[in-house]
């Protein structure tokens, strides 16, 4: 597995993450088969959310984790907060420290690796993030921290009153959700593509050294379904399928691919709970796809080149 810098430190992380947002729906043993496929892969980085399946996400991987063989300090996890579902955003200080308590209880851990704010909270008093941040890790419980869907001005209004920085960004992007890169070749021009909403944030994170969490990694729209072996995508699907039979993956490994070529500290997070796709996925982090099979991949998509 490729390994990155971690943010601004010395530290090295995977290029992949697993996501176990899908973890409510797998029995324990299910949910260990899926752990030791990643882990085995290379993937020792578990990113998980307080709200999926309501909990039962955590639940579950605590109780399977628990159960194996892998040492605790050989994974790297990850948990966010700062969503109630349907209700509102909230950093509240209170509210953060609550729920990380929640998650170690749920997930039957000492610690996370990471705390990850989840989407951004219209309410949000910098000092108070700064107060709960400093509290957390001050216990222990929490070593890194980071942010989730932040645009640029947000993240460096929050880094602004931190002790810590910012090791993570989590952001969508995939080869059917490429608004962050799109702007930046529609320079100048007054096409779609040219409209910038994600405030530059990957140039930002280079400069910077954030490392550029990619959710969705095969996904279409925002939760609509995957475009690998979809239909409605067969220009796409004929072009990861040539590229599939010449690396000898399978089409996950080149949409894989595809996000790990771009020169930004990208990690990308697995959510599939199928053993298969991921140690498929795995093997995209070993294939540096040439500059013309990037941009046939991206034209196949349904982008275009002013």
């Amino acid at each position: 597995m490729k390994r990155i810098k971690m943010g601004c430190t010395t530290l090295s992380i995977p290029a992949m993450a697993l996501g176990i947002m899908r973890m409510n729906q797998k029995s324990v043993p299910e949910a260990q088969v899926a752990i030791q496929a990643a882990y085995d892969a290379g993937i020792n980085f578990i990113d998980s959310a307080d709200i999926y399946g309501g909990g039962k996400s955590e639940e579950i991987f605590g109780q399977a984790f628990s159960q194996m063989q892998i040492k605790r300090e050989e994974m790297f996890i990850q948990s966010k907060t700062g969503i109630v579902p349907g209700k509102r955003y909230d950093f509240s200080k209170e509210h953060i420290l609550h729920s990380v308590d929640e998650i170690l209880e749920r997930m039957q851990l000492d610690y996370l690796d990471s705390l990850v704010l989840h989407r951004p909270d219209a309410l949000m008093d910098p000092e108070e993030v700064a107060e709960a941040f400093d509290q957390l890790q001050a216990a222990g419980k929490v070593r890194f921290f980071g942010v989730s869907n932040f645009d640029t001005a947000q993240f460096k209004l929050l880094q602004s009153c931190l002790s810590q920085r910012l090791m993570f960004n989590q952001l969508q992007f995939s080869l059917k959700h490429t608004g962050m890169i799109d702007f930046g070749m529609h320079m100048n021009m007054v096409d779609k593509p040219s409209v910038d909403r994600d405030s530059q944030f990957l140039d930002y994170a280079r400069l910077h050294k954030v490392t550029v969490q990619a959710w969705s990694p095969f996904q279409y729209g925002m939760f609509e379904g995957t475009f690998i072996d979809n239909d409605g995508f067969p220009k796409l699907n004929q072009e990861l399928q040539k590229l599939a039979d010449k690396y000898e993956v399978g089409k996950n490994a080149i949409a894989a691919a595809w996000i790990l070529r771009y020169p930004a500290n990208i990690q990308m997070l697995v959510g599939s709970m199928n053993p298969q796709h991921i140690r498929d996925s795995a093997k995209g982090a070993k294939i540096r796809l040439t500059r013309q099979e990037w941009y046939d991949l991206y034209l196949a998509a349904g982008n275009y080149l002013p």
